[in-house]
């Protein structure tokens, strides 16, 4: 039998909890938000019809908080959670974890997130399927790995060491071989920090590429379909704009 959603806790802040927030209102599905210290006046705390405080500024004890979201959620009566986007949104751990404490969750199996949610299983499974990627290194653990990648492949700067998880922090283009340790360092702080995962690739940097993305959206029911083509190439500290 089919669960009806009663209350929905979004995990997250600022527009991606807003923007859920009017969705959930046109459906008269009341909601759930959660703030940080910092962010007890912030506009989705006022605008949810029920507010957690969930912790301190740091997102590794706020909203990278996997234990507090749930408690959160269970404390204030919802009986769902969205994860808007960023933070804990492709954590197929916390959408397990979501479920296993019987609730709803809504967004992308677990599954399906452990596959995509991460960069470099992401890109075997592209690989997998033969679609081209661009030429690089997964799992860089030190800055020689680094060198002797982009001497054996002949790879020339500039290069960009990511973040395996999420998408725009934890991305640092490098030009030259003396850049490389801070910004190996740089790289792995920031991840750590945005997504609680030090996990690091580096990639072939790709000048005046363009960034194009096809969504896809599917439902319970077996239902897929895709929302064309979107432009996404206008961007600021690498996260699309547009």
């Amino acid at each position: 039998m089919e669960r009806k959603i009663g209350k929905v806790l979004i995990a997250n802040r600022g527009v991606p909890a807003v923007r859920v927030m009017h969705t959930c209102r046109d459906r008269k599905i009341p909601t759930t938000a959660v703030y940080s210290t910092p962010d007890r006046l912030a506009h989705h705390v006022f605008m949810a019809d029920t507010a957690v405080h969930i912790g301190e500024a740091p997102p590794i004890e706020s909203y990278l908080n996997m234990d507090k979201m749930i408690d959160a959620a269970l404390r204030s009566g919802s009986d769902a959670i969205h994860s808007g986007w960023g933070f804990l949104a492709e954590n197929a751990e916390f959408a397990k974890k979501v479920i296993d404490a019987g609730l709803i969750w809504i967004g992308p199996s677990p599954e399906v997130i452990k596959m995509m949610g991460d960069k470099i299983k992401a890109k075997a499974l592209a690989q997998k399927s033969n679609v081209p990627t661009i030429p690089g290194i997964s799992n860089v653990t030190n800055v020689e790995q680094i060198k002797k990648w982009m001497n054996d492949e002949d790879v020339s700067f500039p290069i960009m060491i990511k973040a395996a998880a999420g998408g725009g922090k934890g991305m640092v283009k490098v030009e030259s071989n003396e850049q490389i340790p801070q910004a190996f360092s740089q790289a792995r702080s920031e991840a750590k920090k945005s997504f609680g995962d030090e996990t690091i690739l580096v990639e072939k940097y790709v000048e005046r590429g363009r960034h194009i993305e096809v969504q896809i959206v599917a439902d319970n029911y077996g239902n897929v379909v895709h929302l064309f083509e979107r432009e996404c190439t206008l961007q600021r500290r690498n996260q699309k704009i547009i």
